[in-house]
């Protein structure tokens, strides 16, 4: 008794379609914790537009409130106004794209330009 071992190689088996792959690698669920009510407060699972108190409060203020790795905190004059002094165009693009260690849109992969926006305006309403 003989054996042939590679001769048939992986190109000879039959290939799935994207299709096929995507529906194997689906997600077969979907994981909920907390209180619904919350989760529909956030603006986000109804539709609208996050204000920027709910933007900051879910996703920039552990960075932004002790100012993690250089972070600007919030409503720090001494923090924003050089980045200010660059104008909100800048500003808001380096939130928007990441910039030094703050990822891209920081943690809200699923915020809109909008929202983002207004998290800045949030931080810095008061100086």
């Amino acid at each position: 008794m003989a054996f042939v071992v590679g001769s048939a190689g992986a190109t000879m088996l039959p290939q799935d379609s994207n299709e096929d792959i995507a529906k194997r690698i689906a997600p077969i669920g979907q994981v909920r914790t907390g209180d619904a009510a919350a989760a529909a407060d956030s603006g986000a699972s109804a539709g609208g537009a996050r204000s920027g108190e709910q933007v900051y409060n879910t996703y920039c203020a552990a960075c932004h409130t002790g100012g993690v790795l250089g972070a600007p905190k919030m409503n720090n004059a001494a923090d924003w106004e050089p980045r200010l002094a660059q104008g909100m165009e800048t500003v808001l693009k380096h939130a928007i794209e990441g910039y030094n260690a703050m990822p891209p849109k920081g943690t809200c992969g699923d915020c809109s330009d909008d929202e983002i926006q207004a998290a800045i305006d949030y931080m810095v309403a008061d100086i």
